[in-house]
């Protein structure tokens, strides 16, 4: 293994426990110290990386904008599906980033505190596959407007599920009946123009 295989190996190691920890126990629990701890490397070597805890978490982040863009991206190259089951299995995507890594999307969603350039990147990546899903639905037009409106929509709908509003008696709804809501009422947009 070369010596820019062996750093690039590293800083995945790191990546992938400074994740872990940040799944078990918030942003708080990701030291830089404990990272490379658990990554088996020397205590110098996460910083060889990241400068710093907040260079640390902004890759962190950065990673979950690109699994997300690569599931927009898989959504929308799959042949077979109707437009609007793309746009249904894309949204659901990001409820399950919700779900199944809370702590992970906040970050996703937080202002970088280290350089903002790869969560911007990879954030754009993933605005642009979606946009292309959204596009296929609603046409070229209004498809910015309608890309936005639906992911406002659906990091509403988490963030109401997660604050357990959802599942109160005057809501009495899942995050899965206002992404089909929104699916519906932006397909219906589109068919109107």
């Amino acid at each position: 293994m070369s010596r820019a295989e062996s750093a690039a190996a590293t800083r995945r190691a790191l990546l992938g426990e400074a994740a872990e920890l940040l799944d078990g126990g918030g942003p708080d629990a990701v030291t830089l110290r404990e990272v490379g701890a658990r990554a088996g490397v020397s205590r110098g070597a996460p910083y060889r990386h990241f400068a710093d805890k907040a260079s640390l978490l902004t890759a962190v982040a950065a990673g979950g904008w690109e699994r997300l863009g690569d599931h927009m991206h898989a959504v929308r190259t799959e042949s077979g599906s109707p437009a609007t089951d793309k746009l249904r299995a894309a949204l659901l995507g990001v409820i399950a980033v919700s779900r199944q890594q809370p702590h992970l999307y906040q970050l996703m969603f937080a202002t970088p505190t280290g350089d903002p350039a790869a969560v911007v990147m990879a954030a754009k990546r993933m605005c642009d596959e979606f946009l292309a899903i959204v596009a296929d639905v609603v046409g070229d037009t209004n498809a910015e407007r309608c890309a936005a409106i639906l992911l406002t929509g659906v990091h509403g709908a988490a963030g109401l599920e997660k604050s357990g509003l959802l599942s109160t008696d005057n809501w009495h709804t899942t995050a899965e009946d206002l992404t089909d809501a929104l699916v519906t009422l932006i397909e219906t947009s589109g068919r109107r123009q």
